[in-house]
């Protein structure tokens, strides 16, 4: 397992091919976290974000096996676009559009913790982290999805562009005027993260 989590994303998906299925469980580790916090953020729900990351990965194995999956660029943007899609196709499907919501369910961010910190930081953590999300939520939809997809789904511009089918011009002109929604919030409300 140590070997196969040297190996470029390319080479798992061709040590996958020929059945070396530990392969796509590296690969899948080692996207869960991004991929998921995406879904979450535009589902915001978390057994929905979990059912869509599931239908993500049976996405991209049906793909690959079937030969269909062409090195056109990185695997990761690849798999955001699959997953935005589904997130899109979601909500189409229940008629309603993506909001991003307060919960009382465990915060995403803390997924994204790596090391223990004591009780304090993460109380200010969590306090600063619910901030943004409520801030985030007071945003267009357009605005708050490129934020998302370039901050939680680290994506390019260009890859933003092609997820949301809009010029790159347009995926910077809505990340900066969200940015800019965001700063005058901050100071209507005195916030300081």
């Amino acid at each position: 397992m140590n070997l196969l989590s040297r190996l470029s994303d390319h080479e798992l998906i061709n040590s996958f091919t020929t059945g070396n299925v530990n392969a796509l469980e590296t690969l899948v580790l080692r996207h869960k976290e991004k991929l998921y916090t995406s879904i979450f953020f535009l589902v915001k729900d978390k057994y929905l974000a979990e059912d869509i990351f599931q239908d993500v990965f049976i996405r991209i194995i049906d793909t690959i096996r079937s030969g269909r999956y062409t090195e056109e660029g990185k695997f990761l943007p690849w798999a955001m676009r699959i997953a935005h899609n589904l997130c899109v196709d979601h909500f189409r499907k229940v008629k309603r559009t993506p909001v991003i919501k307060n919960s009382e369910d465990q915060d995403i961010f803390e997924v994204l913790n790596f090391t223990e910190d004591c009780a304090e930081t993460k109380m200010i953590k969590r306090q600063s982290y619910n901030r943004v999300k409520d801030m985030l939520d007071l945003l267009p939809e357009d605005q708050r999805e490129v934020i998302i997809l370039r901050h939680y789904g680290d994506m390019s511009f260009k890859e933003i562009a092609a997820v949301t089918n809009c010029s790159i011009n347009t995926a910077l002109g809505r990340m900066r005027y969200g940015l800019i929604n965001l700063r005058k919030m901050m100071m209507q409300k005195q916030i300081a993260l």
